[in-house]
This record gives C-alpha cells, sequence and structure tokens, in this order.
C-alpha cells in the first residue's frame, strides 16, 4: 500500500477535455489559416463600400431574390429601391456591384467645325453633367459605365457642328453666348430622343419590364455647355480686328463731329451775350465815367515805384500825361516830338536833322578821311560827337522846365511874369 509521501511526489494527471484539445491542435490550426486566407481572398467581393454622393447598381450572378417584389431573378436589378446607397454593403462573392458617380462632374473637350462661309474652326467646349438616381440601373444595362464616351461626347460634338454651322467666323467670334445656349438646349433635347430608343423590354428580366420605358429619357441631365475657346485662322482672326478698328473709328467720328457742333452752339451763344453785354455797357457809360476811370488809372499809376516825368494837360478833362523811360541811355531812339502850334524848340535841345542829311547825301564841302573810314567800315559816328553838351541824354533839364513852363502858363495869374531860365529869383 503506497504511502502519502508518494502521493505528494507524483504528478497530477492531465484532465480529459484539455488531452482532445492537444490532440486536434495542428487540425484546428489548418482549419483557421483556411477560413483567414478565404476571409482574406473574398473581402473585396463579398464586402463592398459606396462613397459619398455614390450608389451602386447590383447584378446577380445565378439567381438572386428581390424582397421588394419576393421574386427570383437574375441580372441587374432594375428596381430603384433596390439601389444600393452610400455605406457598406455585403454581397456575395460570385454577385457584382456597379458604384456611379451622381454628384456634378465637368470634362472638356475640343471639336473641329466649319462655319458658315467655309472657315475650319477648333471649339473648346466644358460639358457639365449629372445622372439621375432612379435612372441608374437602366443606364447601367443598356450603356454601361462609359456613357459619357459612348453617348455624351459624340452627341454633344455633333450639336456642336451643326450649330457653328448656322454661323459665320465674324458671328462666331462674337457670339459665344447664344452659341453655348443653343449648344445645350439643343444637346439635352437629342440626348433624350436618343437614349429613350435604346430600351429594350424584351431583354429584361423583370416582372413589368415596360415600366422602365422612360427612365433613360432623362438619366443625363446636362447642367450647361460652356465655350472656353474659339481658335480661328490668324488671317481670319486679323480681319476681323481691321473691321473693328474701323468700326470704332467711325464711332469716334461721329462723335467728334457732334462735338464740333455743341462747340459751335457754345461759341454763338457766347457771342450773342458778349453782343448783349457791349449794347448794355453802351447805354451805361457816361463821359463823367470814363473821365473817373482815368483818373483811377492816373492815380495807380502814378502810385507805382517807377521813374516817372507827369505833365499835366490843358484841356477840359486835365488828366496828367506820364512819361516813363526817362533814363534811357542816348542812341535808343527816343526822339523829342515837335511843339504844338509851331513854337520853337526848347533850348539845349539837339536840332532835327534836315532832309539832306535823313536822305544820306553826302555834304557840300565834300567827304574828309573821316566820313570815307566811317562809310567803308559800315559804322556810324559815335552818339558822343552829335551830342550836346551839358544835356542828360536826348532831353536836358532845361528842356522840362521850358515845357512846364509853358504847360503851367494857362494857370497863373496875368501879372505875374515868369522867371527866365538861369535868372536868380529876386529877394
Amino acid at each position: 500500500m503506497a504511502t502519502y509521501s508518494e502521493f505528494l511526489d507524483s504528478k497530477p494527471l492531465p484532465k480529459r477535455g484539455w488531452r482532445r484539445i492537444r490532440r486536434h491542435m495542428p487540425r484546428l490550426s489548418v482549419i483557421l489559416m483556411t477560413v483567414l486566407l478565404i476571409a482574406i481572398v473574398l473581402w473585396p467581393y463579398v464586402v463592398v463600400s459606396v462613397p459619398t454622393g455614390h450608389v451602386g447598381v447590383l447584378w446577380y450572378r445565378i439567381i438572386g431574390f428581390d424582397p421588394y417584389c419576393m421574386c427570383f431573378f437574375r441580372g441587374t436589378v432594375l428596381d430603384p429601391r433596390d439601389i444600393r446607397e452610400e455605406g457598406l454593403h455585403l454581397i456575395m462573392p460570385w454577385n457584382k456591384l456597379y458604384v456611379y458617380d451622381l454628384r456634378l462632374q465637368s470634362t472638356t473637350q475640343t471639336f473641329n467645325a466649319i462655319s458658315k462661309d467655309g472657315v475650319s474652326m477648333s471649339v473648346q467646349v466644358s460639358i457639365r453633367y449629372q445622372l439621375q438616381h432612379n435612372s441608374v440601373a437602366v443606364l447601367h444595362k443598356f450603356i454601361g459605365p462609359d456613357y459619357f464616351a459612348t453617348v455624351i461626347s459624340p452627341e454633344i460634338g455633333s450639336q456642336t457642328r451643326q450649330i457653328i454651322s448656322q454661323y459665320t467666323a465674324e458671328e462666331v467670334y462674337t457670339s459665344r453666348e447664344a452659341i453655348q445656349t443653343e449648344i445645350h438646349d439643343s444637346g439635352q433635347k437629342a440626348l433624350g430622343a436618343s437614349l429613350n430608343k435604346l430600351v429594350q423590354p424584351e431583354a429584361m428580366e423583370q416582372p413589368d419590364p415596360k415600366h422602365y420605358n422612360d427612365f433613360l429619357q432623362s438619366a443625363i441631365q446636362l447642367l450647361d455647355t460652356l465655350v472656353l475657346g474659339i481658335e480661328l485662322p490668324p488671317a481670319i482672326v486679323a480681319a476681323i480686328n481691321r473691321q473693328t478698328e474701323q468700326y470704332y473709328q467711325i464711332q469716334e467720328y461721329k462723335f467728334r463731329v457732334e462735338r464740333e457742333a455743341q462747340e459751335s452752339k457754345r461759341k454763338q451763344i457766347e457771342a450773342n451775350g458778349i453782343a448783349a453785354f457791349q449794347r448794355t455797357v453802351s447805354q451805361g457809360i457816361s463821359e463823367s465815367y470814363l473821365r473817373w476811370r482815368g483818373i483811377e488809372a492816373t492815380l495807380a499809376l502814378a502810385q507805382s515805384p517807377n521813374a516817372k516825368i507827369v505833365i499835366f494837360g490843358t484841356n477840359k478833362d486835365g488828366l496828367p500825361l506820364i512819361l516813363g523811360n526817362v533814363d534811357a541811355p542816348a542812341g535808343s531812339g527816343i526822339t523829342q516830338p515837335p511843339p504844338a502850334n509851331g513854337a520853337a524848340p526848347p533850348s539845349g535841345a539837339s536840332p532835327a536833322p534836315s532832309d539832306k542829311s535823313s536822305s544820306g547825301a553826302p555834304p557840300p564841302g565834300g567827304s574828309n578821311d573821316a566820313d570815307k573810314v566811317g562809310q567803308a567800315t559800315g559804322n556810324a559816328p559815335p552818339a558822343s560827337d552829335t551830342t550836346t553838351p551839358g544835356a542828360s541824354g536826348p532831353y536836358g533839364m532845361s528842356d522840362f522846365e521850358a515845357i512846364l513852363s509853358r504847360l503851367y502858363s494857362p494857370f497863373r495869374a496875368p501879372d505875374s511874369v515868369p522867371p527866365e531860365a538861369g535868372a536868380a529869383p529876386k529877394q
């Protein structure tokens, strides 16, 4: 019989369940690795994510069950209620989910066209379009994902060429907005008419195939077609620019003629105003007013700091005569005016030249050597030889004293005798 110490030294026996797991561990590992590998391989085909702004069209490869109609069918699911919306979706690996973009899309295309007058040009058009939600499944069945290259681009190109052919090169160059509006309207109408003809009810495996006859008519919505550029031959562009330049020059000449007409009217009105002013002023100006204005002008001249000589007149106005430039040098060309009433010239003044001297005739006694030298050189005799000694320039102080005494003689008393020039005053 075993003792207690023997039981303490012996190891515990493993449990029956753990022994079974350890026995099947290699087989379970292989199964788990196989399942994991299958899940990794089939994950893209089973789990499909529909991004934002997109929808999915389901295609059954074998036979599918539609919960909306409680029926079995195969092929493309055309019912709008069975379209897969945004998010994560699980499908069978033998089926396929096609994703379509419902957001606004834009594509730029370049088309070659010929104008009405036979000018070849290149038109660049930007097409902006959008798919309709309920028509995506029918579009996928009868057109496919490459619907832009098979339907939209050829139709828009055909309409662009047709519309451009109705305009001349100059009209195409200046009527871009009208052209792009016509392209949009005609393109939308042509797409609706041509797409609706593609529906084939006999090719549908749906319970009610005729229900989808009008789905393609509004499947593609054209928002606008923008004409980005029109490339004409350089010679045509240069001719159009010259014609436009001439047109604006004609407009400029019209405005010039109008401006000159307005200027003529303005001058006529100004002349009439001046004439009316002169008639009004001539009626209101009197002799006393003119005398007063003369006195004011004389006072203004007399108060100026310039050197001057004031000579008072003897007429009824009595306005003084102001002589300036009294300090002019000799030979400046100032000649003394002849005295009034045949009076003798003042003393100290140089005698007036005679007719013979002014005409340049030689003196009777002949010419001396100095005159010959002067005539040969062409120089006039110096002014110092003809100036009277004692005079400060062409006029002397005695000349002005004589003129002043003659002017003041009417204002003196009859018994007063003017002192003679050079006489000493009486004590």
